[in-house]
């Protein structure tokens, strides 16, 4: 279902209403096109605390963003062209991983003060931090400050434009993450803490435009929906999709994977032998597994009948644990492999009428948190979550007018997602490149006002 109320604040006329009613004003997001596959402008990179220590120079330059000293004739650290009349950035990454103590917090500021309100609309600030030193609490304290200060400038800045924290003690580590971040692929994505750390790259040359050339990814839940968009981003890296859904869904799923040039598999995931099932019918393996499948029984806990609760239950959290353990037993995701699952923000926040769901999600994500060192570990694959906010699905269009304007904009960017975003996000972390990011559950919410 269309947003009307975006289009309307788009026109002349809805700009002056809502302002003068003090509504919120959400912009048009700029989204990923085989035409315009990158932001327009160039990135400003600057830095607080001292030097880090990082060769950040390289990896910035692989994002096909131009430096600010390329574009502007500014140096780092300038006000963005605002002195020459030139635009403003259309990314700005501050290196703050050096800051350590109180005082280095005012470098923060005074890099950002100048140059925020210059970043172009739909633009992107990155924040690097240093993980938390157990040993000094002063690092520690200011380290974490930076979570606060990245989740409220992605409160305030408007625009359509997204702000991150990037945590990383390896540069070239972090590349996958700083392409995504720093592009529109990433544009439903904000207020996030995304840890980095440090792995043994993909074997060969990345191929950044089709990454997923030569591997097999299986996608549940996705003959339509969400899942739908993911197979079909999956498909556009590269990656052979199989299409996997419930028998009742076999015409759909048969009609995806034609499109997609993939294949399709029906079978009820919550059966005890889904995962052995799987395993038969990939003999050569599998590189990317994606837990998309999910359903929703809402009802109040006092008027909850135990069906509703179990069938959840069944559905978004216990086959997930059944098959992820079958299929690792038995090997069958390869050297390299991914495994991203869907989460919610339901079960980060709680949701009422929800208590099923929001327990499924939360499971979901513990699952990520616990598993991911010990897969990564004795399998060699990684472990991480993507948990989406208001998307825009056939689901959401059901629901009553109120709730749905509510659920659209009760968060920073003041509009729903699409399942593209989703998608987007669920490759980035399906990268070969991305072995780095490990046990991260990420939200695609546009920064959602409830939870963390």
């Amino acid at each position: 279902m269309a947003d009307r109320y975006l289009s309307f604040t788009a026109t002349a006329p809805g700009r002056f209403l809502t302002a003068r009613l003090g509504l919120p004003q959400p912009a048009a997001l700029s989204r990923w096109t085989a035409e315009r596959p990158g932001l327009d402008g160039h990135l400003l990179h600057l830095t607080a605390g001292g030097p880090s220590g990082l060769d950040l120079a390289p990896v910035l330059a692989r994002t096909g963003l131009p430096t600010a000293t390329e574009a502007a004739g500014a140096t780092t650290g300038s006000t963005a062209g605002s002195a020459t009349g030139s635009p403003g950035p259309a990314a700005v990454v501050l290196d703050a991983t050096g800051v350590r103590d109180v005082d280095a917090l005012a470098e923060v500021h005074a890099a950002l003060h100048p140059v925020v309100r210059s970043v172009a609309a739909s633009g992107r600030v990155v924040v690097l931090g240093a993980p938390l030193d157990a040993r000094d609490h002063h690092q520690s304290a200011v380290q974490q400050a930076l979570e606060g200060f990245v989740r409220s400038l992605g409160k305030e800045i408007g625009r359509g434009r997204t702000v991150n924290l990037v945590r990383l003690t390896d540069a070239p580590a972090a590349e996958s993450t700083l392409r995504f971040l720093l592009s529109p692929k990433s544009a439903y994505v904000s207020g996030q803490v995304i840890g980095v750390g440090t792995a043994e790259g993909p074997d060969g040359p990345v191929d950044w435009t089709l990454p997923l050339t030569g591997r097999t990814a299986l996608v549940t839940g996705a003959a339509r929906g969400i899942g739908e968009a993911v197979a079909e981003t999956l498909a556009r890296y590269g990656a052979h999709v199989v299409v996997l859904d419930v028998p009742q869904a076999a015409e759909d799923a048969r009609r995806v994977a034609a499109r997609l040039g993939g294949s399709a598999l029906t079978l009820d995931i919550t059966a005890a032998d889904a995962g052995e099932r799987i395993a038969a019918e990939l003999p050569d393996g599998l590189d990317v597994l994606i837990h998309n499948a999910g359903i929703t029984r809402d009802r109040r806990l006092v008027n909850m009948p135990a069906e509703r609760w179990s069938s959840v239950l069944d559905v978004n959290l216990a086959s997930v644990l059944r098959t992820t353990d079958a299929l690792l037993a038995k090997g069958a995701l390869r050297t390299g492999g991914r495994i991203v699952a869907t989460a919610s923000i339901a079960g980060l926040a709680g949701n009422a009428g929800q208590t099923n769901y929001g327990a499924s999600k939360a499971g979901v994500a513990g699952l990520v948190r616990s598993l991911a060192p010990r897969a990564l570990a004795e399998h060699g694959v990684t472990v991480n979550a993507v948990a989406p906010g208001f998307i825009e699905t056939k689901m959401t269009a059901a629901v009553p007018l109120f709730i749905r304007e509510a659920g659209r904009r009760m968060n920073s960017l003041a509009q729903g997602g699409l399942p593209v975003d989703v998608a987007e996000t669920t490759a980035w972390l399906a990268h070969p490149a991305s072995g780095s990011v490990n046990g991260q559950v990420v939200r695609v919410c546009g920064q959602s006002l409830l939870g963390a």
